[in-house]
C-alpha cells in the first residue's frame, strides 16, 4: 500500500458527538483531544511522515465564550502533556496560525514545545492553532511587501516557491490527503494554498470515534485515487 507522506486532517464533530451522548461540548473537545494523540502514533506506526491538525481556527472565536475558555484551557493542559508525549514518540511539533492573540502562558508553552522536540527524528505533527488560511496568506503577502519594499526581495523573483516560504508552513512538504470527519464536506479556510493537489476524504464519523480502522479506510481510499498533476498520472 502507498502510504501519503503527509496528512492533514480537520478535527471535526467533537460538540455533535458529545451532545449524541447526552453530554456537554466540552466533553467531546477533551475526548476528541485525547484521540489526537491515539492517532499522532497510529499514523507513525503506518509510515506517515507528516501529520498536520486543525485545532482552532481564527473563526473559532466567535463560539459562546464558555465554549472559547474551555478550549483554551484544554489547550492549557495539551501542551503540557504534549512534551512527554513527543518525547516518547520522538514528534517533532510545530504550531502553525497566529499565536499572538493567544494568551501569553499558552504562547510560552507553545514556543518551550517547538524548542523541546526541534531535532526528535519521528513524525512531524503540525498543529494549527488560531489559524486560517486567508489569514496566513494575508500575514504571509504583507511580510513578502516589506521585504520587496526593502530590497530583500526583487519582485521578478516572487515565484510559488518563494510565496510558500513565506507562509505558516515553510519547509513543510504539502499534505498528499486531506480527511475531513463528521460529515461535512468543505475546507472552512484550511490550507488553501497547501491543499492545491491533494486528494480529499470526507467521512461521517465523528473525531473522537476515528480510529486506527478509519485511518486506514482513508489511505485505501488514497490508494484508489490516480494522482495526476497537470494531467500526467504521478508514476
Amino acid at each position: 500500500m502507498n502510504i501519503p507522506k503527509h496528512v492533514a486532517i480537520i478535527l471535526d464533530g467533537n460538540g455533535r458527538w458529545a451532545k449524541a451522548k447526552g453530554m456537554p461540548r466540552n466533553y467531546g473537545h477533551v475526548q476528541g483531544s485525547k484521540n489526537v494523540e491515539v492517532i499522532c502514533e497510529e499514523a507513525y506506526k503506518m509510515g506517515i511522515q507528516y501529520l498536520t491538525v486543525y485545532a482552532f481556527s481564527t473563526e473559532n472565536w466567535k463560539r459562546s465564550q464558555d465554549e472559547v475558555d474551555a478550549l483554551m484551557k484544554l489547550l492549557r493542559n495539551y501542551m503540557k502533556t504534549c512534551i512527554k508525549t513527543a518525547h516518547k514518540n520522538k514528534m517533532c511539533v510545530k504550531v502553525i496560525g497566529d499565536i499572538t492573540r493567544l494568551d501569553e502562558d499558552i504562547r510560552t508553552k507553545i514556543l518551550e514545545l517547538e524548542e523541546a522536540t526541534k531535532d526528535n527524528d519521528g513524525l512531524h505533527f503540525q498543529i494549527a492553532i488560531n489559524y486560517g488560511s486567508r489569514d496566513e496568506l494575508r500575514r504571509g503577502i504583507t511580510k513578502l511587501a516589506e521585504d520587496v519594499k526593502q530590497g530583500k526581495v526583487e519582485p521578478e523573483a516572487i515565484t510559488e516557491e518563494c510565496i510558500a516560504e513565506y507562509l505558516d508552513t515553510k519547509g513543510i512538504p504539502d499534505p498528499d490527503l486531506m480527511i475531513r470527519t463528521s460529515g461535512e464536506q468543505r475546507l472552512s479556510n484550511y490550507l488553501l494554498w497547501q491543499l492545491a493537489y491533494a486528494e480529499f476524504y470526507f467521512t461521517d464519523v465523528h473525531w473522537p470515534d476515528f480510529s486506527k480502522e478509519e485511518l486506514e479506510k482513508a489511505i485505501a481510499h488514497y490508494n484508489k485515487r490516480e494522482r495526476r498533476y497537470g494531467g500526467v498520472k504521478e508514476e
